[in-house]
């Protein structure tokens, strides 16, 4: 294939993934901000357990495609020898704070813009174009400034990369052998942890989102590290993560003529296509818009700082809840207890009022 080929061939793939992601998130109400809220509030974990069967699933798939060869996880923005702690930290609370004020995560909003949420489509705008800030704008700098004083440097210690295994490795341990006790030990606990509910047994429609949404992860590396394998210019290995491809996609939509797509911006398009035509096939499309304009400021902030908390800390609950933990590294484990915090916090808030009422346990 020639290089025209192969970003065409890359990208209608993920537009056609996307797709099924989206209809399966919209299909199942598959939300990982809901599933939060549903352990907070009602102590109802099902939602949850789909999400951690997603991760387990993911991780298992991606972690074949990496012992197979035929993609090098190591590649990946995740698995970098420079350990981004601090914006993991800072960036997760920044992320899981802001979905709780934008009624979803960087995945539900495009999910909720499909099926014709109007105030998905601010957050989703608002989103990007912080992401972008963040990435090469006004607020870049200052994420440059904070990683380049926070970041530890992890060759030092002559580990290939953060993954778990790679970690383990420089202190002597054998490759292969470590690898595979860290995946028995993270996704068979995962698996372990979902099935032992007996809601979550009973629950065809979280068990299959969970199940289709794990396997469009390595589905997604196979995509980039094999079919857009390219000798002179190869695409970029990637998977399901939305809140870069988010601010892409916008620079995408306005300098069409000066910009490439890419598999990423290809996967946002697809979700929100899948879940309209999800949404229409089931009767579920419906306009809805701002209730008052506190409602409105609320999703703005929350948009805001979903935006550059997730770039911050690399992902989303997706990106990196997902994704990122697909390839057992250290800063995704780092970026999504801080993602769960922030969300935590920021529905003990609504709920609330006010920060004090929190401490003071009103």
């Amino acid at each position: 294939m020639d290089e025209y080929s192969v970003v065409t061939v890359v990208s209608t793939v993920g537009f056609v993934l996307g797709a099924a992601f989206g209809a399966t998130a919209q299909r199942t109400n598959f939300c990982t901000m809901g599933a939060i809220s549903d352990v907070v509030f009602m102590g109802d974990w099902s939602r949850f357990r789909s999400w951690m069967l997603a991760v387990a699933v993911a991780m298992v798939g991606s972690q074949a495609l990496h012992l197979s060869g035929a993609v090098d996880l190591t590649e990946s923005i995740y698995l970098s020898t420079n350990l981004g702690w601090a914006g993991a930290i800072v960036g997760g609370l920044m992320f899981g704070f802001g979905m709780t004020l934008a009624s979803g995560c960087g995945n539900k909003t495009l999910v909720r813009l499909g099926a014709g949420n109007l105030k998905s489509l601010v957050v989703a705008v608002v989103l990007g174009i912080f992401a972008y800030m963040t990435l090469r704008g006004l607020t870049g700098l200052a994420r440059v400034e904070l990683e380049g004083a926070t970041n530890l440097d992890l060759e030092a210690m002559d580990a290939a990369s953060q993954a778990i295994p790679d970690i383990l490795g420089a202190m002597g341990l054998p490759e292969t052998g470590t690898r595979l006790a860290v995946i028995a030990v993270f996704a068979g606990g995962l698996l372990a942890f979902c099935f032992k509910g007996a809601e979550f047994r009973a629950s065809p429609r979280d068990m299959a989102a969970g199940l289709i949404i794990g396997l469009l992860v390595p589905a997604g590396w196979y995509v980039t590290g094999v079919i857009g394998y390219d000798d002179f210019d190869p695409t970029p290995l990637a998977s399901f993560t939305f809140i870069a491809p988010v601010g892409e996609g916008l620079q995408y939509l306005m300098t069409f003529t000066g910009s490439t797509i890419n598999f990423g911006i290809a996967v946002v398009g697809g979700i929100i296509a899948g879940s309209f035509l999800m949404a229409k096939a089931t009767g579920q499309f419906r306009i809805e818009t701002f209730t008052d304009p506190g409602d409105m400021i609320k999703h703005l902030i929350g948009g805001a700082l979903m935006g550059t908390g997730g770039v911050l800390a690399l992902g989303c609950t997706i990106g990196q809840g997902v994704t990122g933990l697909s390839t057992l590294a250290v800063g995704s484990v780092i970026a999504l207890i801080s993602i769960i915090t922030g969300a935590v916090v920021g529905l003990k808030y609504l709920e609330a009022g006010s920060f004090s009422a929190i401490f003071a346990g009103d």
